[in-house]
């Protein structure tokens, strides 16, 4: 590394350090005055009328099958991964490889098939199983009627999803029952994952990629790739904000009841979801490591011609 790049890269390190004590100063001026708050009649008013919990629909679903559990490590492995293969895609500058389609079999075109880098070929590779993944979770979503547990049906949702803030602010958190239905900001997040987030990150992901069509006015300008490009980006950092509070929230706030009841479909306080959620890190961790060029050409190489 020559002297200029080192010297950048101290410079960084230096502002990222100095990044750390001001968020925590912020995060301890934010506890105190959520503290003082809640102390307030006004605040104490509005907590016992809104607790932080919105009632669900008659027929509701109590508990969460065993397909959640299996379905929320599909899409965090997948998730995970996507992340990887778009931040490479933005940072990396010397690429690590070309891969160019197989212009034969099922799919042909008339037109010379597009060559595209290795990490777009990865990070669009990854896009298609995780649709596929999140088809089947929104068919059994609805056929289940797990849906309930997910979309808000009232608009005390609202000042609920505020009382629950301020309760974790405060760090005096909010009574927990995930086994019977979310708090308020909970069933909102989720609902934005699920429902505004994802569709978002395909729809934008699909307007940048080759497959879009190039040969259409009139949807070209109603969609801009030039729109799709600005909100991509911010939707991956929305994901991963949501991932980081949602595991400090899941094993802050009685971890292995959570992790039963993610990975166990259990209501239990044993240890059998944590054991699943161990091994699902072990997984994660193995298929990031994974993620080199040298596992990606010949698994690249059996859909296309790998270049350098």
């Amino acid at each position: 590394m020559s002297r200029t790049a080192a010297t950048a890269a101290r410079s960084r390190w230096l502002k990222l350090a100095w990044m750390i004590p001001a968020a925590l100063l912020l995060l301890a001026a934010v506890v105190l005055a959520a503290r003082w708050l809640r102390e307030t009649p006004g605040a104490q008013d509005f907590l016992a009328a809104y607790p932080g919990h919105s009632a669900l629909p008659d027929g509701a679903p109590v508990g969460i099958p065993a397909w959640v559990g299996w379905q929320h490590f599909l899409n965090s492995l997948l998730l995970l991964l996507i992340i990887r293969s778009g931040w490479m895609i933005r940072t990396r500058q010397r690429s690590i490889g070309s891969w160019t389609r197989n212009n034969k079999g099922l799919i042909r075109t008339k037109n010379q098939p597009k060559r595209m880098s290795l990490d777009l070929w990865f990070h669009l590779s990854l896009d298609v199983l995780w649709v596929l993944n999140g088809l089947v979770f929104y068919v059994l979503l609805f056929a289940t009627g797990q849906w309930m547990r997910l979309v808000p049906t009232s608009w005390d949702i609202f000042p609920n999803a505020a009382s629950t803030a301020l309760q974790y602010a405060s760090l005096d958190w909010p009574t927990e029952s995930g086994w019977v239905s979310y708090n308020a900001l909970q069933l909102l997040s989720y609902f934005s994952i699920v429902f505004i987030a994802a569709p978002l990150a395909i729809l934008t992901g699909l307007r940048m990629s080759p497959s879009w069509p190039a040969k259409a006015p009139r949807l070209n300008r109603a969609f801009p790739i030039q729109a799709a490009r600005a909100l991509h980006f911010p939707v991956m950092i929305y994901f991963v904000l949501f991932i980081i509070v949602h595991v400090t929230l899941v094993l802050a706030t009685g971890a292995l009841r959570n992790l039963n009841h993610m990975y166990a479909a259990s209501d239990g306080t044993g240890w059998t979801g944590f054991w699943f959620f161990a091994a699902s890190v072990v997984i994660m961790v193995a298929a990031w490591v994974a993620a080199r060029p040298i596992f990606l050409r010949p698994v690249a190489a059996l859909t296309g011609k790998v270049g350098r």
